[in-house]
Parts: C-alpha cells; sequence; structure tokens
C-alpha cells in the first residue's frame, strides 16, 4: 500500500471580497507557498472573474505543484451557501441573485471545491492552524468592518439546514437600538461592536464633551483608529467608548456561551488592536451575564493567525476538513 505524503498535497485558498481577491497556494502544514491578489469589482461577470483566477492561478499552480495538480480549492465569499457552492445575494458583490460559483471554479481548474462564508473560513483556519489547534467547541469572532462569527461544536462547523447559520453579528443586542446601515435591523450587535459601529458611537459620544480628543477630527475622519489613538494618550471619552463597546460585546457573547457552552471564544480583526481597553470589559460584562454553572469557564483568546495571511489559510482549510 502507497503512503500519501501529505506534505506534498497542496490547496488553493481564495477568499472574496468586495473590493479585493486573496488567493494562495497552502500545504498541509498552513505554509502558504505563494499567494497573490486581484481586484473583485472590475469583472461584469463571475465567470471573465474566474478566468482571469485562473490566468493568474495556474502558472503558479504549474510552478509550485510540480507533475501534481491541487487536491482542492476552498473558498470564503459573502453568503456562500456551503451545501449547494453558491453565492447567493450578496450585496457587496457586483455579480447579484444566486451563482454557481463552486461549479466553474471547480470545472475551470479541475479540482474539488468548496465553499462557506469568510467567518466560518476563519474558524476553520483556527482549528487547523491557529490558536483552537485542539479544541472541538469554540466560537470564532470576527471584528471588523463588521461582524461576522463561526461556531464550531463538536469539531464540526456548524451550518444549519440551509447553509448559512452562525450569523452572531446580526443577532440583536439592544431591541428597538442602532439601526444598522445596511439591514436596517435595530440594535444589532454589528451596530454596536464592528469597527464601523465603534466610529458612530465615538460621534455620538464626543458632542457631549467638547474638551475630547475626538473633537479635533472632523466627523469623516473618526473610525475606531483614531479613537484607538486617543484612548492610548488618555482620553477618557475615547476610553469610555471602547468599555460601552466590550459591554455590549460581553453581554453578546454570554448569550452565545449559554447556547453553545463553547471552551473558548476566539476574537480577530482590526477592532482586537485596541487590546485591554476592549477585552477587560467584555470580559467583565460576558461574566456577568452568565449563569453560575457558566462562569469563568470560557477563556477570552485572540487569534494566532496573521491579519494579512487568515483569509488564505481559512479559505484553504475548507480543502483539509473532513
Amino acid at each position: 500500500m502507497s503512503v500519501i505524503d501529505l506534505s506534498k498535497q497542496v490547496a488553493l485558498g481564495i477568499d472574496i471580497g468586495g473590493t479585493n481577491t486573496k488567493f494562495g497556494l497552502v500545504n498541509h502544514r498552513g505554509d502558504i507557498l505563494v499567494k497573490g491578489s486581484l481586484p473583485t469589482d472590475e469583472y461584469e461577470t463571475p465567470e471573465a472573474f474566474i478566468d482571469e483566477l485562473h490566468r493568474n492561478i495556474q502558472p503558479l499552480i504549474d510552478e509550485h505543484c510540480g507533475k501534481n495538480s491541487i487536491v482542492g480549492v476552498g473558498v470564503g465569499a459573502p453568503n456562500a451557501n456551503y451545501y449547494r457552492g453558491t453565492i447567493e445575494q450578496a450585496p457587496n458583490l457586483p455579480w447579484k441573485g444566486v451563482i454557481q460559483f463552486g461549479d466553474l471554479v471547480s470545472q475551470k481548474f479541475g479540482a474539488p471545491c468548496k465553499m462557506t462564508n469568510d467567518a466560518n473560513a476563519a474558524a476553520l483556519g483556527e482549528m487547523m492552524y491557529g490558536a483552537a489547534r485542539g479544541m472541538k467547541d469554540f466560537i470564532m469572532i470576527t471584528l471588523g468592518t463588521g461582524v461576522g462569527s463561526g461556531i464550531i461544536s463538536g469539531g464540526s462547523l456548524i451550518y444549519g439546514h440551509d447553509g448559512f447559520a452562525g450569523e452572531l453579528g446580526h443577532t440583536i443586542v439592544k431591541p428597538g437600538g442602532r439601526k444598522h446601515w445596511s439591514t436596517d435591523s435595530e440594535g444589532s450587535l454589528e451596530a454596536y461592536a464592528s469597527a464601523t459601529g465603534i466610529a458612530i458611537t465615538a460621534k455620538k459620544m464626543r458632542v457631549e464633551f467638547p474638551d475630547s480628543m475626538l473633537n479635533e477630527y472632523g466627523e469623516d475622519k473618526i473610525d475606531s483608529k483614531i479613537v484607538f489613538d486617543c484612548a492610548q494618550k488618555g482620553d477618557p471619552v475615547a476610553i469610555e467608548v471602547f468599555r460601552y463597546t466590550g459591554q455590549k460585546l460581553g453581554e453578546a457573547l454570554a448569550n452565545f456561551v449559554m447556547f453553545s457552552s463553547p471552551e473558548a471564544i476566539l476574537l480577530f480583526g482590526g477592532v482586537i488592536k485596541a487590546g485591554d481597553f476592549i477585552l477587560k470589559p467584555t470580559k467583565l460584562h460576558m461574566e456577568r451575564n452568565l449563569l453560575p454553572i457558566f462562569r469563568n469557564k470560557v477563556k477570552l483568546v485572540f487569534s494566532e493567525l496573521d491579519e494579512a495571511d487568515a483569509a488564505i489559510l481559512g479559505a484553504s482549510a475548507l480543502v483539509w476538513e473532513k
């Protein structure tokens, strides 16, 4: 019986964003052999986009895989359906409707294709390559422009009956609260705990405190990084912005913990660069809102994946998923 050398097997990971798409060839250990990117929004049809992907990637496959082809393609994309291999009604992509994206990719590259949304892919990447190695029950929360999530239970990603489970960022944390800029829902976690939500909170709070450093910046300049810079300089309003954000996040995490009893919650994305400004209030309010049987059991852990490579690693992890 022949022995398969996993170190020589290579997966193609593709992460599709509204503006840019990242791709890379990844081996079983999580080493990115080569990577690249191309704009997403310059192609009027998914077929034209996939053709351009192939033109960019096939020479890299020929160079790094030798006589062997890739073992599979993993795609992380907005509104990607794991079961159907489709992208469905993605609001931030140029192609509308239901797209048979997986079939198109598989036909073009001559390899099986698996798809899911970017946060689910990040959870798989963390379990295979990052801080969740060895864990079978955890929740991944991505805190960036929006709030994404992936739920691992019993070592498997929860997809739900239709492939779209785990949208924790759109759960309501303040009924009748802040209106979401895209969904029009009122009081969702994403409206408060995302980088976008932090900027909105900062703009509201600074109005009441004319002496805040935040008032040194124009309305269009205020973002989560500016808030962090001001917090580091000791501005009490900026610090309160993160405290309030952490409170909302912690209250939501308490609900998530009591739902699936994870070993850990992994936090990933640009917002976590705020460190203890957001982590301490998050932990405080999570524990405060848990039933006693859940308290002091769940670790809050920052991702170990490099932010620049996490999307590619997450997408490639779909190929190795059993």
